[in-house]
């Protein structure tokens, strides 16, 4: 059960809850599971029961243990333990592995991963001065909004000065059909079209609304110090790798990720620094893929597609790492262990080009 499976579990428990009238609150549309604080148990925990308390109008401690029966009987969780004021604490099933269930939830949706319907029959009419920057961001966020069930449109009014004027702040009226949004983000101070088209983007969609782009060559630059640059060469080293597992002779299949499996053939010398890798860096990696459907959710709702180009830079940056693990090295022979190594980056490559697509930004094969 992956963080975004428990935490769709426990919103159902709350519906049930109130739809039996054993809590009369309103149904959030969404919980946050993370790691077990300090006195906490098991994989994960939420702090939901405090945050309907005060709604329920009864102890958070009561409000936990209303859900903690439902949840039990949940697939998956084998435990729920309530600690300190109300944290629901889960331990998951001894044969579950959250990473390896993200990997397949992953490659099953593909492109799809992250969408869903948080905006369901939400119709919104954006509008944008004539500047290239608001065009650029109504334009990514058109496509974002249909990510989470909703429908925008594109509508022009005022200029530069008026955006200019409101320093990046998007106001949001209720019309008769749907909600009018005026995205006004701080223009950008020349004409980025030299940078070229994703570049250019990027410029202009990954700073804050309320920012300055800069519209400069570094933004070209061919190294590290680039985010779009690391963004789109993970993504082309994991298509690479692909390529690479396909002339070894194996393709991508989820499952641990450690060395030591039936058809392991490594000499010893080998096996330690193979084995220890993945395990040190795909954590780092769960949480970022983990993550994007509720960053994808945020960027929707709040107009905002800067937050899916920085996690995009997020998800780059921890899988780079991983990448110098996936395929053999020296004279070992493809396992089990690189299969699934090689599905959780292809995992990774699929966030990035789904992300940067949504972004209008071309994600190659090839760099």
């Amino acid at each position: 059960m992956t963080p975004v499976e428990l935490s769709r579990t426990v919103l159902h428990a709350v519906r049930c809850a109130v739809d039996e009238g054993q809590l009369s609150v309103v149904v959030p549309e969404r919980v946050v599971v993370s790691e077990p604080g300090a006195g906490g148990c098991g994989e994960y925990a939420t702090n939901v029961a405090l945050q309907l308390a005060r709604a329920a109008g009864k102890p958070p401690r009561t409000v936990a243990e209303i859900l903690r029966p439902r949840l039990i009987a949940a697939d998956g969780i084998e435990d729920v333990v309530v600690t300190g004021p109300g944290f629901l604490n889960f331990r998951l099933g001894q044969e579950v592995d959250p990473l390896q269930d993200l990997v397949r939830e992953i490659r099953a949706q593909g492109r799809w991963y992250g969408h869903g319907d948080a905006l369901a029959g939400q119709v919104l009419t954006l509008r944008v001065p004539y500047e290239v920057r608001a065009e650029v961001v109504a334009d990514a966020v058109v496509r974002i909004v249909a990510t989470q069930g909703g429908r925008a449109t594109v509508e022009h009014r005022g200029g530069r000065a008026t955006a200019r004027h409101h320093g990046g702040r998007a106001a949001v009226e209720h019309v008769e059909h749907g909600e009018l949004v005026e995205l006004r983000p701080v223009p950008a101070p020349e004409d980025p079209a030299p940078l070229g088209p994703d570049a250019a983007r990027w410029a202009l969609l990954h700073p804050a609304p309320h920012d300055r782009p800069r519209i400069t060559a570094d933004h070209l630059v061919q190294r590290e110090v680039n985010p779009l640059f690391r963004v789109r060469y993970a993504h082309a080293r994991v298509r690479s790798l692909g390529r690479g597992a396909a002339r070894l002779g194996f393709a991508a299949e989820p499952g641990p990720l450690d060395a030591t499996g039936a058809d392991t053939a490594v000499t010893p010398a080998l096996q330690a620094p193979a084995s220890q890798a993945p395990a040190l860096q795909a954590p780092a990696l769960h949480t970022p893929l983990s993550d994007y459907p509720r960053i994808l959710t945020a960027a929707a709702t709040h107009r905002a597609p800067d937050r899916l180009a920085r996690h995009l830079v997020t998800v780059a940056d921890a899988v780079l790492p991983f990448l110098t693990c996936v395929l053999p090295i020296g004279e070992e022979k493809p396992s089990a262990a690189h299969r699934a190594r090689l599905a959780l980056a292809e995992a990774a490559g699929t966030v990035l080009a789904g992300g940067l697509s949504l972004l209008g930004i071309d994600a190659p094969e090839h760099l």
